[in-house]
């Protein structure tokens, strides 16, 4: 990792942030593409792209997965892993029940009733991604809140490998939550699918999950035609340090995140210029002992690095800049920063906070917003798998009290319809 003080700052920040505006119009020619024979042909379309894309005939062995292959997956993991499973499950549903909105109503002057009510989707689509690795700890953070939510039917579509195979743990995983429906499909034309619907695979009104870039996007095109989460882009970190954290601490969360992806972001801020030599070197020999040292290697050439900043200020303006999907706060007392910090998509506080915890294990969600849209963006959440329906009961006396001056704002728009409307039931 390549270490960057003053003015060497401002060129990396601008490199880096040169690829979230990225020139992606031959991804958006080729997933359009893709979205509209989908559409058009349906399971036909979904057998081409898995022949075109992954080299498995689903054809041949079908587009689902069969409830007998998710029992097996089930019945044949390894014990312990399963218990893992089965835990991690209940400190994702015990966070994501304490933010379960409820319906309420509110009682006004003159017998005016004001609420809210909150109903579940009925049908959401979950994508687990199954590139360069497999991710059961996504479909329970995609599953788990939805299941919390009250979502009627949840359907998980995954890549599989050529001979048709998904990964074992997935289903069981699948199995273990009680979700049926699972398809052998990934990439656009899976989000396509799940958008649309077709004769294999049922139409939802959601889609929650992280992905490739044609993924992302086949999810920012088709967002109208159904809801989604977010548009995610590649993974990313960044650790906020003083001189009290400890280097190979710091260094390990930093190649955590790197072994993702060649596109996964990594970098440290610290005011200490000694702290950062410290780190650089536990990279290197950290790095030699993991078996993903090339991806390691590549992410942390192209997107890797160590910012030595003027003081503890600046490290926070810097993230708040980059807002992180990830942030660590590496730093004497991690709680006296953290109302500093106004864009991260998850915080982990202090030195026995590392990411992974957060991955597979406290529960709070890890589809977080990438690519700077901490800004804006929020974790997945219980709230996402839920809509809200106003309701409004007005009587008589309180459209005697308030019709005039409903009539006036309708007027001064020019929508006198809508002022007759009051206007009918003040004179009769």
């Amino acid at each position: 990792m390549k270490i960057y003080k003053n003015t060497g700052i401002a060129d990396f920040l601008d490199r880096f942030e040169s690829r979230r505006n990225e020139d992606v119009q031959d991804v958006e020619i080729s997933v359009r593409q893709i979205l509209q024979k989908v559409r058009q042909e349906g399971d036909k379309a979904l057998i081409e792209y898995a022949k075109k894309f992954d080299n498995v005939d689903l054809e041949k062995i079908g587009i689902k997965v069969p409830w007998e292959q998710l029992k097996a997956a089930h019945e044949s993991l390894d014990k312990e892993l399963l218990h893992v499973l089965q835990q991690s499950r209940k400190n994702i549903e015990r966070f994501h029940q304490k933010g379960l909105p409820q319906s309420w109503i509110s009682w006004e002057e003159n017998g005016v009733a004001l609420g809210q009510k909150v109903s579940p989707l009925e049908r959401v689509g979950v994508y687990v991604p199954g590139g360069r690795a497999a991710y059961p700890s996504s479909l329970l953070m995609g599953v788990v809140p939805a299941q919390v939510a009250g979502v009627e039917e949840i359907v998980i579509t995954t890549p599989s490998d050529a001979d048709g195979h998904v990964n074992s743990t997935i289903l069981a995983a699948a199995y273990e939550l009680g979700i049926e429906s699972v398809f052998r499909i990934g990439g656009a034309h899976a989000i396509a699918a799940l958008a649309y619907g077709t004769n294999s695979v049922p139409q939802v009104d959601k889609i929650v999950g992280p992905g490739n870039i044609y993924v992302a996007t086949a999810k920012k095109m088709l967002y109208g035609q159904c809801s989604i989460d977010m548009v995610a882009g590649p993974s990313e970190v960044l650790i906020i340090a003083d001189k009290t954290a400890h280097p190979a601490y710091t260094a390990a969360d930093l190649l955590a995140q790197a072994e993702h992806d060649p596109l996964a972001s990594s970098i440290l801020v610290t005011d200490s210029q000694e702290f950062a030599e410290k780190v650089e070197k536990q990279v290197i020999a950290q790095t030699k002992l993991l078996p993903r040292k090339e991806i390691i290697e590549q992410s942390l050439k192209e997107y890797g690095a160590i910012i030595v900043a003027e003081s503890m200020t600046q490290c926070v303006e810097l993230c708040n800049r980059l807002a992180p999907e990830h942030l660590g706060i590496h730093v004497a007392d991690p709680w006296n920063l953290l109302g500093e910090i106004k864009n991260a998509g998850a915080i982990f506080l202090g030195p026995y906070s590392p990411e992974a915890v957060g991955d597979y294990w406290a529960g709070p969600n890890h589809v977080l917003p990438t690519n700077g849209s901490a800004r804006f963006f929020s974790p997945l959440r219980t709230e996402d798998f839920l809509k809200v329906s106003s309701i409004i009961s007005y009587t008589k006396e309180g459209i005697q009290k308030n019709g005039d001056k409903i009539m006036l704002f309708a007027n001064n728009e020019g929508l006198q319809a809508h002022a007759n409307s009051i206007k009918v039931r003040k004179e009769n």
